[in-house]
């Protein structure tokens, strides 16, 4: 099934919040119901931080794969893709050539060919760029008492296509993660300490403590267009599942650019819509489950 028209005269339909206490939105607005391809962050959207996808999860992704492309784009590598998504995720090869993984913000491009994921490009920072994005996020951190090396791995990450600051490493307990920034107010700092330090650089917030830097202009939403591109829609043909749409995460982009987009909480959150998403695509004549936040910016 390749997606949902719009119904009636093509005008802005109304709808309905789903019940299942599971899923958190953030603003109850409408939206046209013309989903032809669904595109969800990783981290603590599918699963959560660093961690594996939970079977239920795997399974209704891999239902809706079935039924629309799907994309995953995430700050993490693509082994970060392959640890939490991908490894045991069971779907025929037709299936797979419909999912679109796009790592390090969409920095990165792979399609399932001929048997194997295979890069379909790779917006690579130069060493220049890199140099300086390290050092300055280190000399940031330091002055702003958030430069803490301990147990859960480096604080700082070259990622190839994306430099990422993990204030408690990168394998910091998801829990602990949780508890440092609860409002954000130090990734807030250490942005604005960052950003104007590097202003041929895109400095974005990543996840609950991370900073993303990467070539300037590429992003999620740069991921977005390519991702459109390859499959000849629209903006308004894609719904985005994601919990950083806030305007200093590495979802907002996306929100930005005017995608219908959902802010999920957690994963328990996502596997709701996912499911919602399911029972909508089988039912020719059911309302559109999902209420979106209001784009930024509307298509023509």
């Amino acid at each position: 099934m390749a997606g949902r028209a719009p119904r009636g005269d093509g005008q802005r339909t109304a709808l309905k919040q789903l019940s299942d206490p599971r899923l958190v939105l953030s603003v109850n607005v409408s939206t046209t119901a013309n989903i032809r391809a669904v595109v969800f962050d990783l981290d603590d959207t599918l699963a959560p931080s660093k961690s594996t996808m939970d079977p239920a999860m795997s399974a209704a992704l891999a239902k809706l794969l079935d039924r629309v492309p799907v994309s995953i784009i995430s700050g993490g590598r693509f082994e970060q893709f392959e640890s939490q998504a991908l490894n045991g995720f069971q779907a025929s090869d037709d299936a797979l050539s419909r999912l679109h993984l796009m790592p390090t913000c969409g920095t990165r491009y792979y399609l399932w060919q001929n048997s194997s994921w295979t890069l379909q490009y790779a917006e690579d920072l130069t060493d220049d760029e890199k140099a300086r994005a390290i050092s300055t996020l280190e000399e940031g951190a330091r002055e702003l008492g958030l430069w803490h090396p301990g147990a859960w791995g480096d604080l700082i990450e070259d990622r190839g296509s994306q430099i990422t600051f993990s204030a408690l490493g990168q394998q910091a307990p998801v829990a602990e993660k949780h508890a440092w920034d609860p409002d954000g107010e130090k990734k807030r700092a250490l942005w604005a300490y960052v950003a104007p330090r590097l202003p041929d650089l895109e400095v974005r917030g990543g996840g609950s403590t991370s900073i993303d830097i990467t070539r300037k202009g590429i992003d999620k939403a740069y991921g977005i267009s390519k991702l459109v591109e390859k499959l000849g829609l629209n903006l308004d043909e894609l719904l985005f599942i994601g919990d950083r749409l806030d305007p200093t995460g590495n979802d907002y982009p996306v929100y930005a650019m005017g995608v219908a987009s959902v802010a999920i909480h957690d994963w328990h959150g996502t596997l709701a819509a996912v499911e919602a998403l399911n029972d909508w695509l089988d039912a020719p004549d059911a309302a559109f489950p999902l209420t979106t936040m209001e784009p930024l910016q509307r298509n023509p």
